[in-house]
């Protein structure tokens, strides 16, 4: 698909990933529309997109845990954009915790609490699957093909220490992007994922220092990602018509 054709949902894109997304497919000539619970970060994006946006770019509240916010957002922004073929699963939060540690001082067990799971699960897995849902659902009413789905997995789906959450969350979402594929052929929808390792955002910045450094050190490339980096990936898996049904780790070589 051609990203000046492409009217786009891009889901946490009020900064990070999902911002640079959707400032990179505006400047392309695609149309946009971002949704976040960080109302101001969307404010600033429309106003930081103005000075260099060949396409359009719409912007509204979404939580993506909330069915209805899902629904009511697909709905706006397919009449905001006169038309629907495509969705960026991006938005996504960590509550990371062991799932049982014992202090090593005072001998107390501490265990990851149900909120800290269904929260992850909530937004990085149920978020996603709705969105699809109903942005397919979208595209098949209104026999809009081609389309395409881009899922924001994690190298965390292999497993990663304090990430039992995380990495349920985006190791479904590695695999539903197989199912979905399948699903979707008849409708002409493809679907693929990328899988960032670690990079540079918001969500990232407020690591413990000490786990960051050891992670960092690790990574053969020698560096941090940026958002540019995952872009590169994102653009392949919506402009490469050949490519469905499979994930693409953008690591620096990192294995976890």
């Amino acid at each position: 698909m051609n990203l000046e054709n492409l009217k786009i949902i891009v889901t946490g894109g009020a900064q990070g990933m999902g911002r640079h997304f959707a400032q990179q497919l505006v400047s392309a000539g695609a149309h946009v529309a971002i949704g976040d619970v960080n109302e101001s970060g969307l404010a600033e994006v429309i106003e930081a997109t103005k000075a260099n946006q060949k396409g359009t770019l719409h912007a509204r509240r979404l939580d993506v845990s909330s069915e209805a916010d899902i629904a009511s957002f697909v709905a706006w922004a397919h009449a905001a954009m006169g038309g629907l073929n495509g969705l960026i699963n991006n938005a996504g939060i960590l509550r990371d915790a062991l799932l049982v540690k014992k202090d090593r001082e005072t001998g107390a067990v501490k265990t990851l609490s149900k909120d800290q799971w269904d929260a992850v699960i909530g937004v990085n897995l149920t978020g996603a699957t709705l969105m699809t849902r109903d942005v397919v659902a979208k595209m098949v009413e209104t026999n809009q093909r081609p389309g395409v789905i881009v899922n924001l997995s994690s190298i965390a789906r292999h497993g990663n220490r304090g990430q039992s959450n995380y990495t349920a969350a985006k190791a479904a979402l590695a695999a539903n992007t197989v199912t979905w594929s399948k699903e979707f052929a008849t409708f002409g929808i493809r679907v693929g994922a990328v899988a960032p390792g670690m990079v540079e955002t918001p969500m990232t910045q407020g690591m413990n220092q000490k786990a960051r450094d050891a992670l960092v050190s690790a990574i053969p490339v020698g560096r941090v990602g940026v958002p540019e980096d995952i872009w590169l990936a994102v653009k392949f898996v919506i402009e490469c018509d050949y490519f469905n049904g499979r994930c693409i780790d953008v690591d620096g070589g990192l294995s976890m």
